[in-house]
Protein backbone atom coordinates (compact mmCIF):
# COMPACT_ATOMS: atom_id res chain seq x y z
CA UNK A 1 0.00 0.00 0.00
CA UNK A 2 1.38 3.39 -1.00
CA UNK A 3 0.73 5.80 1.88
CA UNK A 4 1.92 8.80 -0.11
CA UNK A 5 -1.01 8.86 -2.51
CA UNK A 6 -4.29 7.53 -1.20
CA UNK A 7 -7.56 7.87 -3.12
CA UNK A 8 -11.00 7.83 -1.51
CA UNK A 9 -14.43 7.72 -3.10
CA UNK A 10 -16.25 8.88 0.04
CA UNK A 11 -15.65 12.61 0.21
CA UNK A 12 -16.35 15.23 2.85
CA UNK A 13 -16.09 14.41 6.51
CA UNK A 14 -15.39 10.85 7.63
CA UNK A 15 -12.56 10.09 5.24
CA UNK A 16 -10.33 10.11 8.27
CA UNK A 17 -11.92 7.00 9.73
CA UNK A 18 -11.27 5.08 6.54
CA UNK A 19 -7.66 6.21 6.37
CA UNK A 20 -6.92 5.23 9.95
CA UNK A 21 -8.45 1.79 9.56
CA UNK A 22 -6.65 1.10 6.29
CA UNK A 23 -3.29 2.43 7.43
CA UNK A 24 -3.34 0.06 10.38
CA UNK A 25 -3.79 -3.04 8.19
CA UNK A 26 -0.76 -5.33 7.86
CA UNK A 27 -1.59 -6.48 4.34
CA UNK A 28 -3.47 -5.42 1.24
CA UNK A 29 -6.65 -7.25 2.12
CA UNK A 30 -9.16 -5.90 -0.45
CA UNK A 31 -12.00 -6.32 1.99
CA UNK A 32 -12.74 -2.88 3.49
CA UNK A 33 -12.73 -2.51 7.30
CA UNK A 34 -16.11 -2.05 8.97
CA UNK A 35 -15.29 1.56 9.85
CA UNK A 36 -14.94 2.47 6.17
CA UNK A 37 -18.72 2.47 5.82
CA UNK A 38 -18.86 5.48 8.17
CA UNK A 39 -17.24 7.65 5.50
CA UNK A 40 -19.75 6.61 2.89
CA UNK A 41 -22.69 7.04 5.28
CA UNK A 42 -21.69 10.56 6.23
CA UNK A 43 -20.89 11.65 2.69
CA UNK A 44 -24.26 10.41 1.46
CA UNK A 45 -26.21 12.05 4.29
CA UNK A 46 -24.32 15.34 3.90
CA UNK A 47 -25.10 15.44 0.17
CA UNK A 48 -28.77 14.51 0.46
CA UNK A 49 -29.71 16.97 3.21
CA UNK A 50 -27.82 19.72 1.38
CA UNK A 51 -29.73 18.86 -1.81
CA UNK A 52 -33.03 19.06 0.06
CA UNK A 53 -32.20 22.63 1.10
CA UNK A 54 -31.23 23.55 -2.46
CA UNK A 55 -34.49 22.16 -3.84
CA UNK A 56 -36.57 24.10 -1.31
CA UNK A 57 -34.56 27.29 -1.95
CA UNK A 58 -35.14 27.03 -5.68
CA UNK A 59 -38.84 26.30 -5.26
CA UNK A 60 -39.36 29.31 -2.99
CA UNK A 61 -37.79 31.63 -5.57
CA UNK A 62 -39.13 30.31 -8.88
CA UNK A 63 -41.76 27.66 -8.09
CA UNK A 64 -39.66 25.07 -9.86
CA UNK A 65 -36.53 22.98 -9.30
CA UNK A 66 -33.35 22.32 -11.24
CA UNK A 67 -33.26 18.60 -10.49
CA UNK A 68 -36.07 17.80 -12.94
CA UNK A 69 -36.22 14.67 -15.06
CA UNK A 70 -33.02 13.99 -16.97
CA UNK A 71 -32.96 15.63 -20.37
CA UNK A 72 -35.63 18.24 -19.60
CA UNK A 73 -33.29 21.18 -18.97
CA UNK A 74 -29.75 22.45 -19.03
CA UNK A 75 -28.89 21.53 -15.45
CA UNK A 76 -26.30 24.29 -15.44
CA UNK A 77 -27.77 26.11 -12.47
CA UNK A 78 -29.04 29.08 -14.48
CA UNK A 79 -32.56 27.96 -15.28
CA UNK A 80 -35.23 25.89 -13.63
CA UNK A 81 -36.27 22.54 -15.03
CA UNK A 82 -39.41 20.92 -13.72
CA UNK A 83 -39.59 17.56 -15.49
CA UNK A 84 -42.76 15.52 -16.01
CA UNK A 85 -42.11 13.35 -12.94
CA UNK A 86 -41.73 16.14 -10.37
CA UNK A 87 -44.41 18.61 -9.29
CA UNK A 88 -43.83 21.70 -7.16
CA UNK A 89 -46.73 23.25 -5.24
CA UNK A 90 -46.26 26.58 -3.45
CA UNK A 91 -49.15 27.68 -1.21
CA UNK A 92 -48.92 31.23 0.09
CA UNK A 93 -52.57 31.35 1.20
CA UNK A 94 -51.75 29.52 4.43
CA UNK A 95 -49.61 30.73 7.30
CA UNK A 96 -46.93 29.53 7.51
CA UNK A 97 -46.58 29.18 3.74
CA UNK A 98 -45.91 25.72 2.37
CA UNK A 99 -43.95 24.07 -0.44
CA UNK A 100 -44.42 20.49 -1.58
CA UNK A 101 -41.95 18.93 -4.01
CA UNK A 102 -43.46 15.65 -5.23
CA UNK A 103 -41.32 13.22 -7.22
CA UNK A 104 -44.13 10.66 -7.39
CA UNK A 105 -44.23 7.07 -6.18
CA UNK A 106 -41.92 5.68 -8.87
CA UNK A 107 -38.28 6.57 -9.33
CA UNK A 108 -37.79 9.92 -11.09
CA UNK A 109 -34.44 10.20 -12.90
CA UNK A 110 -33.13 13.69 -12.17
CA UNK A 111 -30.59 15.91 -13.87
CA UNK A 112 -27.93 15.09 -11.28
CA UNK A 113 -28.15 11.41 -12.23
CA UNK A 114 -29.98 10.33 -9.06
CA UNK A 115 -33.34 8.59 -8.88
CA UNK A 116 -35.79 10.19 -6.46
CA UNK A 117 -39.29 9.40 -5.29
CA UNK A 118 -41.53 10.65 -2.50
CA UNK A 119 -42.09 14.17 -1.20
CA UNK A 120 -40.16 17.03 0.33
CA UNK A 121 -42.50 19.22 2.40
CA UNK A 122 -41.47 22.62 3.73
CA UNK A 123 -43.21 25.35 5.69
CA UNK A 124 -41.80 28.85 6.02
CA UNK A 125 -42.76 31.88 8.07
CA UNK A 126 -41.49 34.56 5.69
CA UNK A 127 -39.21 35.33 2.78
CA UNK A 128 -36.03 33.28 2.69
CA UNK A 129 -33.88 36.41 3.01
CA UNK A 130 -35.84 38.01 5.84
CA UNK A 131 -34.27 37.99 9.28
CA UNK A 132 -36.10 35.62 11.59
CA UNK A 133 -37.62 33.47 8.85
CA UNK A 134 -37.84 29.82 9.90
CA UNK A 135 -38.07 26.99 7.38
CA UNK A 136 -39.06 23.54 8.58
CA UNK A 137 -38.54 20.63 6.20
CA UNK A 138 -39.91 17.12 6.54
CA UNK A 139 -39.61 14.11 4.23
CA UNK A 140 -42.52 11.85 3.23
CA UNK A 141 -41.38 8.45 1.95
CA UNK A 142 -38.47 10.25 0.27
CA UNK A 143 -35.93 8.01 -1.45
CA UNK A 144 -32.69 8.75 -3.28
CA UNK A 145 -31.29 5.84 -5.27
CA UNK A 146 -33.48 3.57 -3.10
CA UNK A 147 -32.01 4.93 0.15
CA UNK A 148 -34.83 6.19 2.37
CA UNK A 149 -33.88 9.62 3.68
CA UNK A 150 -35.97 10.72 6.67
CA UNK A 151 -36.05 13.10 9.58
CA UNK A 152 -36.36 16.86 9.80
CA UNK A 153 -34.39 19.94 8.91
CA UNK A 154 -34.79 23.43 10.36
CA UNK A 155 -33.28 26.55 8.81
CA UNK A 156 -33.34 29.87 10.67
CA UNK A 157 -32.34 33.14 9.03
CA UNK A 158 -30.23 34.90 11.65
CA UNK A 159 -29.80 38.08 9.64
CA UNK A 160 -26.65 39.78 8.40
CA UNK A 161 -23.36 39.48 10.21
CA UNK A 162 -20.78 42.25 10.55
CA UNK A 163 -19.55 41.53 7.03
CA UNK A 164 -23.05 42.15 5.69
CA UNK A 165 -23.62 38.49 4.76
CA UNK A 166 -26.72 36.49 5.58
CA UNK A 167 -26.18 33.70 8.11
CA UNK A 168 -28.43 30.68 8.45
CA UNK A 169 -28.56 28.22 11.31
CA UNK A 170 -29.16 24.76 9.86
CA UNK A 171 -30.25 21.90 12.15
CA UNK A 172 -30.74 18.33 10.91
CA UNK A 173 -32.09 15.38 12.84
CA UNK A 174 -32.00 12.70 10.21
CA UNK A 175 -31.85 9.01 9.56
CA UNK A 176 -31.09 6.99 6.45
CA UNK A 177 -32.32 3.47 5.73
CA UNK A 178 -30.08 1.59 3.32
CA UNK A 179 -31.62 -0.58 0.61
CA UNK A 180 -31.50 -4.38 0.69
CA UNK A 181 -31.77 -4.53 4.50
CA UNK A 182 -28.49 -2.66 4.83
CA UNK A 183 -29.47 -1.11 8.16
CA UNK A 184 -30.28 2.36 9.48
CA UNK A 185 -27.92 5.10 10.56
CA UNK A 186 -28.54 8.52 12.08
CA UNK A 187 -27.05 11.87 11.15
CA UNK A 188 -27.42 14.91 13.41
CA UNK A 189 -25.92 18.27 12.57
CA UNK A 190 -25.96 21.91 13.66
CA UNK A 191 -24.26 24.17 11.15
CA UNK A 192 -24.00 27.89 10.49
CA UNK A 193 -23.96 28.75 6.79
CA UNK A 194 -22.74 32.21 5.77
CA UNK A 195 -23.79 33.28 2.27
CA UNK A 196 -20.55 34.97 1.21
CA UNK A 197 -21.29 35.55 -2.49
CA UNK A 198 -24.05 35.05 -5.04
CA UNK A 199 -26.97 36.36 -2.99
CA UNK A 200 -27.86 38.89 -5.69
CA UNK A 201 -28.41 36.14 -8.30
CA UNK A 202 -30.68 33.59 -6.56
CA UNK A 203 -31.47 31.66 -9.76
CA UNK A 204 -27.79 30.98 -10.47
CA UNK A 205 -26.41 28.70 -7.77
CA UNK A 206 -23.04 28.37 -9.50
CA UNK A 207 -21.84 31.79 -8.32
CA UNK A 208 -22.75 31.06 -4.70
CA UNK A 209 -20.04 30.84 -2.06
CA UNK A 210 -20.73 29.58 1.48
CA UNK A 211 -18.71 29.52 4.66
CA UNK A 212 -19.74 26.67 6.97
CA UNK A 213 -19.01 26.14 10.66
CA UNK A 214 -20.50 23.90 13.32
CA UNK A 215 -20.61 20.21 14.09
CA UNK A 216 -22.15 16.92 13.03
CA UNK A 217 -22.31 13.36 14.28
CA UNK A 218 -24.38 10.25 14.50
CA UNK A 219 -24.54 6.51 14.95
CA UNK A 220 -23.47 4.10 12.21
CA UNK A 221 -25.28 0.90 11.27
CA UNK A 222 -22.86 -1.09 13.45
CA UNK A 223 -23.74 1.01 16.51
CA UNK A 224 -20.49 3.00 16.64
CA UNK A 225 -20.82 6.75 17.19
CA UNK A 226 -18.80 9.66 15.88
CA UNK A 227 -18.63 13.45 16.13
CA UNK A 228 -17.12 16.09 13.86
CA UNK A 229 -16.26 19.73 14.54
CA UNK A 230 -15.16 22.35 12.01
CA UNK A 231 -12.15 23.95 13.69
CA UNK A 232 -11.56 26.21 10.67
CA UNK A 233 -14.38 27.45 8.47
CA UNK A 234 -15.19 25.29 5.46
CA UNK A 235 -15.43 27.30 2.23
CA UNK A 236 -17.55 25.89 -0.58
CA UNK A 237 -17.96 27.46 -4.00
CA UNK A 238 -20.93 25.88 -5.72
CA UNK A 239 -19.09 25.69 -9.04
CA UNK A 240 -16.62 23.28 -7.40
CA UNK A 241 -17.46 19.82 -6.12
CA UNK A 242 -15.04 20.01 -3.18
CA UNK A 243 -14.57 22.28 -0.22
CA UNK A 244 -11.81 24.71 -1.15
CA UNK A 245 -10.48 25.16 2.37
CA UNK A 246 -11.24 24.37 5.99
CA UNK A 247 -10.29 21.94 8.76
CA UNK A 248 -12.35 19.26 10.49
CA UNK A 249 -11.63 17.27 13.63
CA UNK A 250 -13.19 13.84 13.92
CA UNK A 251 -13.63 11.64 16.98
CA UNK A 252 -15.03 8.13 16.71
CA UNK A 253 -15.48 5.40 19.30
CA UNK A 254 -12.26 3.40 19.69
CA UNK A 255 -10.17 5.61 17.40
CA UNK A 256 -7.79 8.52 18.06
CA UNK A 257 -8.71 12.07 17.06
CA UNK A 258 -8.20 12.67 13.37
CA UNK A 259 -7.85 15.93 11.40
CA UNK A 260 -8.93 16.54 7.81
CA UNK A 261 -7.49 19.66 6.15
CA UNK A 262 -8.89 20.70 2.75
CA UNK A 263 -5.92 23.00 2.16
CA UNK A 264 -5.84 26.45 0.56
CA UNK A 265 -5.05 25.67 -3.09
CA UNK A 266 -8.49 26.44 -4.54
CA UNK A 267 -10.76 24.07 -6.45
CA UNK A 268 -8.91 20.79 -6.43
CA UNK A 269 -9.20 17.31 -4.96
CA UNK A 270 -6.17 17.61 -2.69
CA UNK A 271 -6.50 17.30 1.07
CA UNK A 272 -4.46 16.10 4.04
CA UNK A 273 -5.41 13.78 6.88
CA UNK A 274 -3.38 13.74 10.11
CA UNK A 275 -3.53 10.95 12.67
CA UNK A 276 -1.19 10.16 15.56
CA UNK A 277 1.15 12.95 14.44
CA UNK A 278 1.52 11.75 10.86
CA UNK A 279 0.09 13.60 7.83
CA UNK A 280 -1.21 11.72 4.80
CA UNK A 281 -2.02 13.42 1.46
CA UNK A 282 -5.32 12.27 0.01
CA UNK A 283 -7.13 12.79 -3.29
CA UNK A 284 -10.87 13.37 -2.94
CA UNK A 285 -13.16 11.93 -5.60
Amino acid sequence: MNRNSLKFNAGLLLLAVTLFAVSCKKNDDPKPPTTSSAAENNAFAEAQYNDVTTLVDQSSVSGTVMFGAAGTGSGNGTEGSMGPCVTVTVDTTVNPHSITIDFGTNNCLCLDGRNRRGKIIATYTGQYRNTGTVINISLDNYYVNDYKVGGTKKITNQGNNQAGNLVYKVEVNGQVVKPNNGGTYTWISTRYREWKAGALTPLNILDDVYGITGDAGGVNTDGSSYSIVATQELVRKMNCQWFESGILELTQTGLPKITLDYGTTGCDANATISVLGTAYPVILQ
